[in-house]
């Protein structure tokens, strides 16, 4: 593994969460997700907190760099589907991420993208990002790195969402390619769904 990289754990959640809303504060889906109001910062870092604590760390597949300046969030093969149950225990968190009116938008997206997971096993890699000013120094890929050569170990499959047209070529360059596009709610923004077979 980069020397720069290393599994992040729960003592990083509070500036890994902050890096991760700076990194992902253009984002148009995630734009269209959060509220608009001026607590919107502060629900950008606590989306990311409530991604890290209570979903993504405890799969042991949360990828950081040194400086926790980015992170990459995976599942492992058969744990990235939440149930409707699940939803409801932490529905009252997102309360202040997405407001009362957002809770429905919320959970129609994330069970419109649920349907177009694929049936064979795979990684999933929830977010991606690093602060703007650390951009362009090879990070994204050396986050990407860990999972990527698991996932040709393994011979698993791994499975991602853009939310960004132009960043398809960057996922292009590690064997991710478009298997679909779609909207996830009424009035977002496209996403792409990107597939990676293993290397063998």
């Amino acid at each position: 593994m980069n020397n720069n990289i290393r599994k992040a754990n729960h003592s990083d959640t509070g500036r890994l969460a902050v890096a991760l809303a700076r990194a992902f504060d253009d984002d148009p889906f995630i734009n269209w997700l959060v509220r608009k109001d001026n607590k919107r910062a502060p629900g950008m870092e606590r989306m990311f907190h409530i991604s890290l604590t209570d979903l993504s760390l405890r799969h042991n597949n949360v990828f950081t760099t040194k400086d926790l300046t980015g992170g990459a969030l995976w599942y492992p093969p058969g744990t990235s589907e939440i149930s409707f149950a699940r939803q409801l225990t932490f529905a009252h968190k997102m309360i202040p991420v997405v407001g009362w009116t957002g809770l429905l938008r919320l959970a129609w997206a994330m069970e419109q993208i649920g349907r177009r997971h694929s049936k064979e096993r795979y990684y999933y890699l929830q977010f991606l990002g690093v602060i703007p000013e650390a951009r362009g120094k090879g990070m994204g890929a050396a986050l990407l790195k860990p999972v990527m050569d698991i996932c040709d170990r393994e011979k698993c499959g791994a499975l991602l969402e853009n939310s960004k047209e132009e960043n398809i070529t960057f996922y292009r360059r590690f064997g991710f390619n478009v298997i679909g596009k779609f909207l996830p709610g009424i009035g977002s923004p496209p996403l792409w769904t990107m597939w990676r077979s293993p290397n063998t």
